[in-house]
């Protein structure tokens, strides 16, 4: 459970191992280093001498991001640990294991997931060494596009579930694409988060009409995007492709590329030129034609190429390669 992660004291990025200290000392250090400055629990390893853990957190604003790996272990709350009442949601990605909260106990397979919550004791557990993620939030951003919060704490949401699958990708990709870099981001990362929680937990009627402008688009928008970059080469990509990939019709694609400020052709040619740029400034061979480069990176016609390549960075290609092979001759 996610305590006081969420501060704004906190660093952007706080990393943790057990393997820098002694293995006597790793359970205690977790406990104090850890546990009870950034999540605000404690722990009982199921096998203490052989206890390991690393974790990673983000924070945007009033969110904070986990993500862990532990050796077997309960992880559990206590009233003197309560010092807020935020909410966390999160799930283990690789095995079985169980939550217990306001008189409920729950059974979890991998890829479920939990809402809980932080001013109330509770407790999970972990019987096998796993990897999980977590996120907390103020439960003033979630109370009202949940129709009865205290209702879906410590209750099972399926890994099936399309608003989890969405959720979890989405948190990956906004952690990928550093959101943290402007207030704007980050209040908008945040409202779709908050649009994709309601929607996995079951939202009210109007907060689902509202995510499904908002915070599924956004999701959908950067999933297609992070598509686009792992196939810009292909040639023959269409929207079509995307379209297809995610069972929406092509015309949807387009009309959200548009919300995001451009169109689906302009980011698959910026996604191209980026990637002929950042292989022209690698050292590309001596003796490979830009023809063939820009080929590869998913261009037919090298003229066009060459065209699309001055207006975006002011130079040309072969201008690109001769100042890298220039610096590394230096």
């Amino acid at each position: 459970m996610a305590g006081d992660g969420v501060t704004s004291e906190l660093p952007q990025v706080f990393q943790f191992s057990t393997d820098a200290f002694r293995k006597h000392e790793r359970v205690s250090a977790w406990r104090e280093a850890f546990g009870r400055t950034l999540l605000n629990i404690d722990i009982a390893p199921k096998s203490p001498e052989d206890f390991r853990a690393s974790a990673t957190m983000f924070r945007v604003a009033d969110l904070g991001l986990i993500r862990a790996s532990t050796s077997a272990a309960d992880q559990c709350n206590s009233p003197s640990l309560i010092t807020n009442d935020n909410v966390c949601f999160g799930g283990v990605m690789d095995t079985q294991w169980s939550a217990t909260q306001l008189g409920r106990s729950a059974e979890f397979s991998a890829g479920d997931a939990v809402l809980m919550s932080n001013c109330d004791v509770g407790a999970l557990t972990f019987p096998d060494e796993c990897r999980y993620t977590v996120f907390a939030l103020p439960r003033a951003l979630v109370a009202p596009l949940v129709p009865d919060l205290g209702a879906v704490f410590a209750r099972r949401i399926p890994a099936e579930s399309p608003a989890l699958r969405m959720l979890m990708q989405y948190l990956q990709l906004g952690q990928d694409d550093h959101l943290a870099s402007s207030p704007e981001l980050q209040m908008a990362f945040i409202d779709h988060v908050c649009d994709l929680l309601a929607l996995a937990l079951g939202a009210t009627r109007d907060a689902a009409e509202l995510a499904r402008t908002r915070g599924v688009s956004a999701a959908r928008l950067r999933a297609m995007k992070e598509a686009i970059r792992k196939t810009c080469h292909r040639h023959s990509l269409s929207v079509h492709d995307i379209a297809a990939q995610y069972g929406v019709s092509a015309r949807y694609v387009q009309r959200i590329f548009e919300q995001g400020g451009s169109t689906f052709t302009q980011y698959v040619t910026e996604q191209r030129l980026a990637a002929a740029y950042k292989a022209l400034r690698r050292r590309t061979p001596a003796g490979l034609p830009i023809s063939t480069l820009a080929y590869d990176c998913g261009f037919t016609d090298v003229s066009h190429f060459n065209r699309l390549f001055r207006q975006r960075f002011g130079c040309t290609p072969t201008d690109v390669r001769n100042a890298a092979r220039s610096r590394a001759e230096r």
